[in-house]
């Protein structure tokens, strides 16, 4: 028998809810978990899915399909609260979206 693996899958809350409806319509269960983290420390979702190891690629593939990396404009932080900076431009353009995943083994898993 082979093992159970959890994939742990951060995602940016514009593509979190069709992830998740993505993966109820291949049969995959879920558990979404809110975060919050990264250069724009912006709103993300951490996605928690246990599956047998014959189905992580499927679950990359549901992942893939719904997760898309895409540009956005930021504003800089204020130079008050970060001292040192001498030239801080209007705005810039930075890539956002896509999916941080993780695959981990499972020592033991029960549904109860």
């Amino acid at each position: 028998m082979s093992g159970m693996k959890l994939i742990v899958a951060i995602v940016q809350d514009e593509d979190v809810e069709n992830l998740l409806t993505g993966l109820r319509a291949e049969q995959f269960g879920a558990t979404k978990i809110g975060s919050s983290g990264g250069f724009l420390r912006s709103g993300n979702s951490t996605v928690l899915i246990g599956v047998p190891e014959q189905q992580v690629d499927a679950v990359l593939n549901v992942i893939r399909r719904h997760c898309h990396r895409r540009t956005q404009l930021a504003l800089p932080y204020s130079p008050a609260l970060e001292p040192g900076l001498l030239y801080v431009p209007d705005r810039f353009e930075v890539e956002v979206g896509g999916a941080i995943v993780f695959v981990q083994s499972v020592d033991r898993f029960e549904r109860i």
